[in-house]
């Protein structure tokens, strides 16, 4: 949503686009006033549109100017032209705006061309593609003015580099960016992750002599554990012959 700009502070030209005589059937009778659409701007960006009824054309005249103050939008525009193209929409009015070259001029006709020159676009192209009613086209190019953004805008919503979105960057850069990750941003206790892999290691080289002494003392008792099987089974074999001794006598 754009902010309100303060139109006290703005040289701003009127241009009338339409005015109509409108009528109102009520019980005794029809009431006449006229409709006066108007386009305001100071042809530096700044640009709006007002609607104002009245019984005479000088009061509904006056009305539409502060209803199109109070409407005023901002155009971004690089160089004298618009960034990119946009197709703005009010009720059935269509209007595509499409950018110019420098040396194009305003390629537009009716309100529409009233309101680009007002705004100060010097250079853009535009095509009606729905409703041939002056107010709605008039409206539907604000709307196609609002719905503009810049590249630094979009790189600034997007997360991304300017190059980037324009596809410049190479694909050399690309690689290097697939193989080479980014860092991981700092965690809570301020410590990055390459930090945390070298106290890590620096903790598995001080476990590392405490699990070979535990090695070996598990390969000493192994080793007595056997000695004891061989002794038992040396008394096993000589038992029997003291018994056949035994015997004998």
């Amino acid at each position: 949503m754009q902010k309100t700009i303060d139109a006290s502070k703005l040289e701003l030209k009127e241009s009338i686009v339409n005015i109509r005589r409108v009528a109102k059937t009520v019980k005794g009778g029809r009431n006449m006033r006229f409709s006066v659409t108007v386009v305001v701007g100071d042809g530096e960006g700044h640009v709006g549109v007002g609607l104002g009824k009245a019984r005479e054309i000088p009061e509904g005249v006056r009305k539409a100017i502060e209803d199109a103050k109070k409407k005023l939008i901002f155009v971004p525009m690089v160089g004298t032209t618009i960034p990119h193209k946009n197709l703005g929409i009010f009720g059935a009015g269509r209007v595509l705006l499409m950018p110019g070259s420098p040396g194009t001029g305003v390629i537009a006709g009716s309100s529409v061309r009233t309101v680009l020159e007002l705004a100060g676009v010097k250079d853009i192209r535009a095509k009606s593609i729905g409703s041939n009613n002056a107010g709605n086209m008039a409206y539907a190019t604000i709307e196609g003015l609002k719905g503009l953004k810049t590249l630094s805008e979009i790189s600034r919503l997007r997360g991304k580099t300017k190059e980037e979105i324009l596809g410049k960057i190479s694909i050399a850069e690309k690689l290097e960016k697939i193989d080479k990750p980014e860092k991981a941003p700092i965690e809570a206790d301020g410590q990055t992750e390459d930090e945390a892999k070298a106290e890590d290691e620096v903790k598995d080289e001080e476990k590392a002599p405490i699990e070979a002494e535990g090695q070996a003392e598990d390969e000493a008792k192994a080793e007595d554990e056997a000695k004891d099987e061989a002794e038992t089974e040396d008394e096993a074999e000589t038992e029997p012959e003291e018994e056949k001794t035994d015997g004998e006598d």
